[in-house]
C-alpha cells in the first residue's frame, strides 16, 4: 500500500477513537457521542469501500460485483442491527427508506451535479438503466404490500392478531426479496454479463484537471485485513451510536422517524455518496448511477429481509409495515423522479439540481413531523 497516496484517509482515522473516549466520560452529553460515533462509521466505510474496491480490481468482474454486493453496505447492516437490538423498530425501518432515498436522490443528484461539471451532458447504457429502473418499481411494490394488507386486513378482521400476521407476511416477503436479487445476480453476472460488462459502459469524456484512475495497489491480503478491521470497528462505533440515539433525539428535539430517514441513513451510506460523485468525476455516470440505484435496491430487496430475518433469530421480530405513511411516499416519489431522469439515458446539472431538491423536500417534511412524548 502506498501510504504517501492515502494519507490524507489515514490521518482521518485518528478520528475513530473519539466516539469511546467521549462516551468514557460520563459528564460530556450523549449528543457528542453520537456525533463522533457518526463521524468515525463514515471514516471506516470509505476504508471498506476502498478494500472492496481493490479486491475487485483483483478478481474478474462477476467475483467483483459479489464483492461489492456483499460489503457494500457493511456499514448499514451493522448500523442497523444495533438500532434493532435496542428495540427501535421505527427507526429501524425510518433507516431503511431514509437509505433508499438518500442514495437514489442525494446520492445520484450530486453525482450528476459533481460529475457535469465541464460537461453539457453525461451519457449511460439505457440497458442498465432500464434493468434497474425495473427493480426500482419491484421496491415500491414490496414495501406498499405489507402496509396495504395491514390496512385491509384490520378492516376485514378486526379481532385478528393483527401483529402475528403481519409479522409473518413481512418474513415471507423477505425471503421471496432475497431470492428474487439472487435472480437479479444470475441475470447481470452470469446469463446477461454481456449487457452489464464494462465494454458496454459510455465513458464520459473527462474535463480538464480531472484525475486520472489508477490500478489497484494493493495485495489481496491486505485488502482483506483492511477490511476486516473496518468492519470489526465500524461495530463498535454502531454499538456507541444507537446507544447514544434516543438521548440526542431528545436533546435535539427531532422525532425518531427524522433521525432514521435523515441522519442515520446518511451515516450508513456516506461511502456510497462519496463514490457515486467520485466515479461521476471521472466521466463514469453509468457506474455512478449503478452505485447509488444499486445501492438502494440492496437495501430493499436485502438489507431489508436480512433485518426481518434476523430480528426474528434476536427474538425480536420485525415486520415491514411503515406505520408513517410519509416514508412510504418518500420511497415512491424517489422511484418515480429517477425513473423518469434514467430512461433517456443521459443526464444534465439540472436533473441533478432537481434530485437533491426533492430530497431537501422531503427532508423538511420529516423535520417538521410531530415529536411523540
Amino acid at each position: 500500500m502506498n501510504l504517501r497516496a492515502h494519507a490524507f484517509p489515514l490521518g482521518l482515522l485518528l478520528l475513530v477513537p473519539l466516539a469511546p473516549a467521549i462516551h468514557s466520560l460520563s459528564t460530556i452529553s450523549p449528543v457528542w457521542t453520537f456525533l463522533a460515533g457518526a463521524v468515525g462509521i463514515g471514516v471506516l466505510a470509505d476504508w471498506a469501500r476502498r478494500a472492496t474496491e481493490q479486491l475487485a480490481a483483483k478478481t474478474n468482474a462477476a467475483i467483483g460485483g459479489l464483492l461489492n454486493v456483499s460489503f457494500g453496505s457493511i456499514a448499514e447492516i451493522v448500523l442497523a442491527f444495533f438500532v434493532l437490538a435496542s428495540g427501535n423498530t421505527e427507526v429501524v425501518r425510518a433507516q431503511i427508506a431514509g437509505s433508499i432515498i438518500g442514495t437514489s436522490l442525494l446520492g445520484l443528484g450530486l453525482a450528476i451535479v459533481v460529475g457535469s461539471i465541464g460537461r453539457p451532458r453525461q451519457l449511460f447504457n439505457r440497458d442498465q438503466a432500464g434493468q434497474m429502473s425495473s427493480l426500482l418499481v419491484l421496491v415500491v411494490i414490496a414495501l406498499l404490500l405489507p402496509a396495504v394488507f395491514d390496512f385491509a386486513s384490520g378492516h376485514l378482521a378486526p379481532g385478528a392478531n393483527q401483529a402475528v400476521s403481519d409479522e409473518h407476511l413481512s418474513l415471507g416477503v423477505s425471503v421471496v426479496l432475497i431470492l428474487l436479487y439472487a435472480a437479479n445476480l444470475v441475470y447481470t453476472l452470469i446469463t446477461h454479463r454481456n449487457v452489464f460488462s464494462p465494454e458496454k459502459e459510455i465513458r464520459n469524456d473527462s474535463p480538464a484537471g480531472s484525475d486520472k484512475e489508477k490500478a489497484a495497489e494493493w495485495t489481496v491480503k491486505v485488502a482483506v485485513g483492511v477490511l476486516v478491521a473496518a468492519t470489526v470497528f465500524i461495530a463498535m462505533e454502531a454499538h456507541l451510536v444507537s446507544g447514544a440515539l434516543e438521548d440526542t433525539a431528545k436533546v435535539l428535539g427531532l422525532s425518531p422517524i427524522f433521525v432514521g430517514v435523515i441522519v442515520l441513513a446518511v451515516i450508513g451510506t456516506a461511502s456510497d455518496l462519496f463514490a457515486a460523485s467520485w466515479f461521476a468525476r471521472r466521466g463514469k455516470m453509468g457506474l455512478a448511477l449503478n452505485i447509488c440505484v444499486g445501492s438502494a435496491i440492496q437495501v430493499a430487496l436485502v438489507v431489508a429481509p436480512l433485518l426481518v430475518i434476523g430480528s426474528w433469530f434476536m427474538g425480536k421480530p420485525m415486520n415491514l409495515v411503515f406505520d408513517n405513511p410519509m416514508a412510504l411516499f418518500a420511497i415512491a416519489s424517489a422511484v418515480l423522479i429517477v425513473n423518469n431522469i434514467a430512461r433517456d439515458g443521459e443526464t444534465t446539472w439540472f436533473e441533478g439540481i432537481l434530485l437533491i431538491g426533492v430530497y431537501l423536500l422531503l427532508a423538511l417534511a420529516f423535520l417538521f413531523l410531530p415529536v411523540i412524548a
